[in-house]
């Protein structure tokens, strides 16, 4: 009786199939994407640098210790109430601005809506928001406290936007952003550039990162 044999199976195109699978999956699936927060950080000062001297009143700090509780001025403080305290800061507009970069004198902030008060920030350019976490702050809560900084400048600057341009400075924004895009709109991209950096210059983004505590 003759043996019979068993006959082998073809892995050459099981193979084959595996990556054509592997391939549509890679193509096909989509992955969630963190999106951050827009910061620039600093370039390290030259060695000979001697950085500017700078009033205490012009300096809003707001502390995040290792029970993620929030201190603001050295007052226990909420996060939810972080973005009006910081906007009455920035907006004070109690003194002189810096001078401008072709030397001319700083001048008042004439379109700050602040109570103008001697004892807080003198102008929204000088005005710093200084950020201090523990090394035990949990990451979300940081995050938090950045996300509540920021409304208060887009709130800010959306409402200067809106007096000088009667737009949100998001819309005006977006307007310079398709402009770029747009052949039809080429005319319009230098005087949208202006206006997005007279708002910008008019309520810069000062936030700066203390080094944690431990």
């Amino acid at each position: 009786m003759a043996r019979r044999e068993n006959p082998e199976i073809n892995a050459g195109s099981m193979a084959d199939i595996a990556f054509l699978l592997l391939i549509f999956f890679l193509v096909t699936t989509t992955m969630n994407v963190d999106s951050g927060i827009s910061k620039k950080l600093s370039e390290k000062p030259p060695q000979d640098y001697v950085p500017p001297i700078i009033k205490e009143k012009n300096i809003f700090e707001v502390n995040i210790n290792r029970n993620n509780e929030l201190l603001v001025e050295g007052d226990r403080m909420e996060i939810k109430e972080l973005k009006e305290a910081a906007k009455k800061f920035i907006d004070n507009g109690g003194g002189i601005g810096k001078p401008g970069e072709d030397g001319t004198p700083g001048k008042p902030c004439d379109y700050c809506q602040g109570e103008r008060s001697d004892t807080s920030s003198d102008h929204p350019n000088k005005a710093i928001i200084s950020v201090q976490s523990d090394r035990g702050t949990e990451y979300g809560t940081y995050i938090q406290v950045q996300n509540e900084l920021l409304r208060a400048y887009t709130e800010l600057r959306n409402r200067l936007s809106k007096q000088r341009y009667g737009m949100s400075f998001d819309e005006l924004e977006e307007a310079f952003k398709d402009a770029k895009k747009s052949a039809d709109l080429k005319d319009r991209v230098e005087e949208l550039r202006k206006k997005v950096e007279d708002i910008k210059i008019a309520y810069p983004q000062i936030i700066s990162d203390a080094e944690p505590t431990s």
